[in-house]
């Protein structure tokens, strides 16, 4: 952003694409603000989004805890413990922060800018937790918690939650007594360095299954799974 000014009229845009309104648009301006940025311009420690994204991760934890108990009755705490994990797993949050565009708002210092930060996956998440944290502050718990349901328990619903697919994939698999093994193959990589896309084939046994594209080799191989996971499902 060339100016402040102009910066905090973008973030507009951003408030819109999350849903909430903050009343307080220094509460935003703060999840935003990456500790690269905030060591570059020589701001105080406490003006970067760690301490936000502190508060963000026990509210989302919480809020979690509580669908999971609510939606899964019949699960067993050590379900309910990997369910969560998987709901508030860096993978699932840095997805959902990657469709809201936030990377496109993030402030951050020219280094960690030019080495891809906006795209990278832990910055993401920390900093969608670290605007949970910023609107539990900014319009309490109950709009932190609608919040959450829209932009992260949405996929839960429509089952597209980043689980650890290639695990269900193997149970799946083992449970219909299939001793074929699963096999991951790369397939393309595109991209500059700090933005590559990768594009992953998986197979059971000869026949392949299906293909996943990620940002990471690990997050392709996870998609794949996935898709997979689905065409046994749809059988």
């Amino acid at each position: 952003m060339s100016n402040r000014r102009n910066y905090e009229t973008s973030l507009s845009e951003l408030e819109d694409q999350i849903g909430y309104g903050f009343k307080n648009d220094e509460l935003l301006l703060h999840a935003l603000t990456h500790s690269s940025y905030a060591n570059e311009m020589k701001m105080n420690k406490e003006d970067n989004n760690e301490r936000l994204e502190f508060l963000g991760d026990a509210v989302l934890e919480l809020v979690t805890s509580e669908y999971v108990y609510n939606e899964h009755k019949d699960l067993s705490e050590g379900d309910l413990t990997k369910l969560r994990a998987s709901i508030v797993c860096e993978q699932t949050l840095s997805s959902r922060a990657r469709d809201m565009n936030i990377g496109d708002y993030l402030l951050l210092g020219k280094g960690e800018d030019s080495s891809g930060g906006r795209h990278r996956e832990s910055i993401l998440s920390d900093t969608l937790e670290a605007i949970i944290g910023a609107i539990y502050l900014d319009g309490g718990f109950t709009n932190a918690k609608e919040f959450i349901r829209e932009n992260i328990f949405y996929k839960v619903e429509k089952k597209e939650l980043f689980f650890d697919s290639k695990t269900i994939l193997q149970e799946m698999v083992q449970n219909d007594n299939n001793r074929e093994k699963i096999r991951y193959k790369l397939i393309s990589e595109e991209g500059p360095d700090h933005n590559k896309s990768f594009t992953m084939a998986l197979s059971i046994g000869n026949r392949q299954v299906s293909l996943g594209v990620g940002k990471t080799k690990k997050a392709a191989e996870q998609e794949a799974a996935m898709q997979a996971i689905k065409k046994l499902q749809n059988k």
